[in-house]
Protein backbone atom coordinates (compact mmCIF):
# COMPACT_ATOMS: atom_id res chain seq x y z
CA UNK A 1 0.00 0.00 0.00
CA UNK A 2 1.20 2.96 -1.09
CA UNK A 3 1.08 6.71 -0.22
CA UNK A 4 -2.15 7.87 -2.13
CA UNK A 5 -3.59 4.47 -0.95
CA UNK A 6 -3.50 5.17 2.69
CA UNK A 7 -4.32 9.03 2.05
CA UNK A 8 -7.69 7.78 0.32
CA UNK A 9 -8.32 5.55 3.13
CA UNK A 10 -7.61 7.99 5.75
CA UNK A 11 -9.94 10.70 3.92
CA UNK A 12 -12.47 7.95 3.67
CA UNK A 13 -12.28 7.05 7.32
CA UNK A 14 -12.48 10.70 8.28
CA UNK A 15 -15.85 10.67 6.29
CA UNK A 16 -17.06 7.45 6.95
CA UNK A 17 -16.50 7.53 11.06
CA UNK A 18 -16.65 11.11 12.30
CA UNK A 19 -13.97 13.66 13.47
CA UNK A 20 -15.81 12.65 17.18
CA UNK A 21 -15.11 9.04 16.56
CA UNK A 22 -12.04 9.29 14.97
CA UNK A 23 -9.61 9.53 17.80
CA UNK A 24 -11.32 6.29 19.64
CA UNK A 25 -11.70 3.96 16.24
CA UNK A 26 -7.79 4.42 15.75
CA UNK A 27 -6.66 3.77 19.62
CA UNK A 28 -9.13 0.69 19.23
CA UNK A 29 -7.35 -0.22 15.72
CA UNK A 30 -3.63 -0.01 17.49
CA UNK A 31 -4.52 -1.94 20.47
CA UNK A 32 -6.26 -4.68 18.07
CA UNK A 33 -2.77 -4.65 15.65
CA UNK A 34 -0.20 -4.53 18.96
CA UNK A 35 -2.27 -7.81 19.88
CA UNK A 36 -1.83 -9.21 16.71
CA UNK A 37 1.78 -8.91 17.66
CA UNK A 38 2.19 -10.15 20.64
CA UNK A 39 0.13 -13.36 19.61
CA UNK A 40 2.61 -13.90 16.69
CA UNK A 41 5.77 -13.43 18.71
CA UNK A 42 4.43 -16.05 21.08
CA UNK A 43 3.59 -18.27 18.56
CA UNK A 44 6.97 -17.67 16.63
CA UNK A 45 8.86 -18.48 20.38
CA UNK A 46 6.58 -21.54 21.13
CA UNK A 47 7.76 -23.17 17.93
CA UNK A 48 11.26 -21.71 18.71
CA UNK A 49 11.38 -23.70 21.81
CA UNK A 50 9.67 -26.55 20.29
CA UNK A 51 12.00 -27.24 17.58
CA UNK A 52 14.69 -26.26 19.19
CA UNK A 53 18.01 -25.33 17.35
CA UNK A 54 16.63 -26.22 13.89
CA UNK A 55 14.39 -23.30 14.22
CA UNK A 56 17.06 -21.26 13.27
CA UNK A 57 18.36 -23.48 10.12
CA UNK A 58 14.96 -22.83 8.42
CA UNK A 59 14.78 -21.17 5.34
CA UNK A 60 11.92 -18.78 5.15
CA UNK A 61 12.10 -17.21 2.53
CA UNK A 62 11.67 -20.57 0.70
CA UNK A 63 7.90 -20.55 2.38
CA UNK A 64 7.02 -17.41 1.33
CA UNK A 65 3.70 -17.54 -0.94
CA UNK A 66 4.60 -14.42 -3.33
CA UNK A 67 7.64 -16.34 -4.48
CA UNK A 68 5.24 -18.91 -6.22
CA UNK A 69 4.07 -18.54 -9.68
CA UNK A 70 1.42 -20.90 -10.22
CA UNK A 71 1.85 -21.47 -13.99
CA UNK A 72 5.36 -22.13 -13.43
CA UNK A 73 4.99 -24.68 -10.81
CA UNK A 74 1.83 -26.54 -13.12
CA UNK A 75 4.11 -26.87 -16.20
CA UNK A 76 7.18 -27.84 -14.19
CA UNK A 77 4.81 -30.73 -12.79
CA UNK A 78 3.41 -31.68 -16.33
CA UNK A 79 6.86 -31.84 -18.04
CA UNK A 80 9.20 -33.70 -15.46
CA UNK A 81 8.40 -37.70 -15.30
CA UNK A 82 7.53 -39.42 -12.71
CA UNK A 83 9.27 -41.66 -10.12
CA UNK A 84 7.79 -44.58 -11.43
CA UNK A 85 9.38 -43.01 -15.07
CA UNK A 86 13.01 -42.54 -13.66
CA UNK A 87 12.88 -46.81 -12.49
CA UNK A 88 12.95 -47.72 -16.20
CA UNK A 89 15.90 -48.31 -18.53
CA UNK A 90 14.85 -48.28 -21.50
CA UNK A 91 14.12 -45.55 -24.05
CA UNK A 92 9.96 -44.33 -23.65
CA UNK A 93 7.80 -46.34 -25.26
CA UNK A 94 9.76 -49.38 -24.79
CA UNK A 95 7.96 -52.21 -22.87
CA UNK A 96 9.41 -53.93 -19.70
CA UNK A 97 8.89 -55.56 -16.46
CA UNK A 98 6.75 -52.50 -15.00
CA UNK A 99 4.32 -52.03 -17.61
CA UNK A 100 1.58 -52.55 -15.01
CA UNK A 101 3.51 -50.22 -12.31
CA UNK A 102 1.48 -47.45 -12.97
CA UNK A 103 1.43 -44.48 -16.41
CA UNK A 104 4.75 -43.75 -17.82
CA UNK A 105 6.18 -40.52 -18.58
CA UNK A 106 5.58 -39.51 -22.59
CA UNK A 107 6.91 -36.69 -23.96
CA UNK A 108 4.40 -33.94 -25.30
CA UNK A 109 3.19 -34.84 -28.67
CA UNK A 110 3.87 -32.78 -31.60
CA UNK A 111 1.11 -31.45 -33.82
CA UNK A 112 1.38 -32.72 -37.26
CA UNK A 113 -0.83 -31.42 -39.85
CA UNK A 114 -0.20 -34.82 -42.14
CA UNK A 115 -1.71 -36.69 -39.61
CA UNK A 116 -5.75 -37.14 -38.14
CA UNK A 117 -6.16 -35.49 -35.18
CA UNK A 118 -7.53 -37.72 -32.64
CA UNK A 119 -11.34 -38.17 -31.62
CA UNK A 120 -13.04 -39.52 -29.01
CA UNK A 121 -16.72 -39.30 -29.72
CA UNK A 122 -17.22 -40.50 -25.64
CA UNK A 123 -15.48 -37.55 -24.80
CA UNK A 124 -18.11 -35.15 -26.69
Amino acid sequence: MGGPEFVVILILAFLLIGPERLPEVLAKARHYIREVRKMADGARDQLREQMGPEFDDIDWKAYDPRQYDPRRIVREALMEPDEADTRTTGAPGDEDDLADDGPRYRPPAVFDPARPVPFDSDAT
